[in-house]
């Protein structure tokens, strides 16, 4: 069985569920993990728990990686590692992903990110530093704990009349929001992500989106939904309800009942389908709690009892 084209998972007339199918059964023969498991459970309609990838070294082939991203966690927690194969496959579905939901700008990055940026293995600060190398104007850039030289670049680029784009680890955001107060104009994005990481108490996200537009004026306040172990991410440019790129698919299942998906409007666990993950494993089980509507947007409410911990959301609803 050969493997399957990666740029079919880009193409305009991509037919989803065939090409997941194709790469499916590719990964359920070639994929060690992914077989055993099948084995095990003595079916093939199942999601790879999130947690094999901090246990084992999931790689459909046999290949040396060209990056390895581990996950952020918190103190004690063994990291998930996602091997990538092809640094090119990732840039591209990070650069697709953000022109599908923002289209050809190129505003300048402001990135906060502390954290993420002393690791050094980070799949977000991948993210962010290759958006600047592509796209983002010769102002972006990331800033540790230099709350005076964000405000001030934040300024700076208002006065010019350059789009903006703010993406910031949530619990970053909110020290800057409560140091600083800017009356931001609603041309520019404010994008949340990766949660409190263990340094500020747990809130909804409606009330950290409350805080954060108390301090910035008329922005828009986005949300991104990403994590170590996919190549793919959610955005919700409402702040709420995520939306996926047509090569990724959320699916809710009902976390007792082993492979019952429930119908929109109910609440179950998060699995997702990222084509993107060709080398890896496409079909991913979530430790989260979520909710599909009609239009096929999902929310995230929390994380399941006795789940770990993560970065990638640790608010809830």
């Amino acid at each position: 069985m050969a493997f399957p084209d990666p740029q079919r998972i880009f193409a305009p007339d991509l037919d989803f569920e065939a090409l997941e199918a194709e790469a499916w059964q590719y990964q359920l023969t070639h994929n060690p993990v992914v077989k055993r498991f099948a084995g095990l459970l003595g079916r093939t309609d199942f999601f790879l728990p999130i947690r094999f990838f901090r246990d084992f070294e999931v790689k459909t082939g046999d290949w040396e990686p060209n990056l390895v991203f581990r996950s952020s966690g918190t103190t004690g927690q063994v990291s998930s590692r996602h091997f990538v194969r092809d640094a090119a496959l990732y840039q591209e579905s990070l650069h697709r992903g953000f022109r599908h939901f923002y289209g050809d700008q190129s505003p300048v990055i402001f990135a906060l990110l502390p954290n993420y940026l002393e690791r050094g293995d980070s799949s977000l600060v991948y993210m962010v530093t290759d958006w600047i190398r592509a796209f983002g104007q010769s102002e972006s850039g990331f800033y540790l704990y230099d709350h005076d030289a964000l405000y001030k670049g934040l300024v700076e680029a208002l006065e010019q009349n350059q789009s903006i784009l703010l993406i910031g680890v949530t619990f970053a955001l909110l020290d800057f929001a409560e140091a600083y107060q800017l009356d931001l104009p609603p041309e520019v994005v404010v994008m949340e992500t990766g949660g409190m990481k263990g340094k500020r108490r747990e809130m909804v996200r409606a009330e950290v989106h409350a805080l954060l537009q108390s301090s910035f004026g008329r922005a828009q306040i986005h949300s991104e939904y990403g994590m170590t172990e996919l190549l793919s991410q959610g955005y919700a440019l409402d702040g709420t309800h995520f939306q996926s790129p047509p090569w990724m698919k959320v699916v809710i299942t009902d976390p007792y009942v082993p492979g019952r998906v429930l119908a929109p409007g109910q609440t179950g666990r998060i699995n997702i389908v990222d084509l993107a993950n060709l080398d890896s494993c496409i079909r991913i089980q979530t430790d989260d709690l979520g909710r599909m509507d009609e239009a096929g947007r999902f929310t995230v409410l929390g994380r399941l009892d006795h789940a770990e911990l993560r970065g990638c959301n640790l608010m809830v609803e």
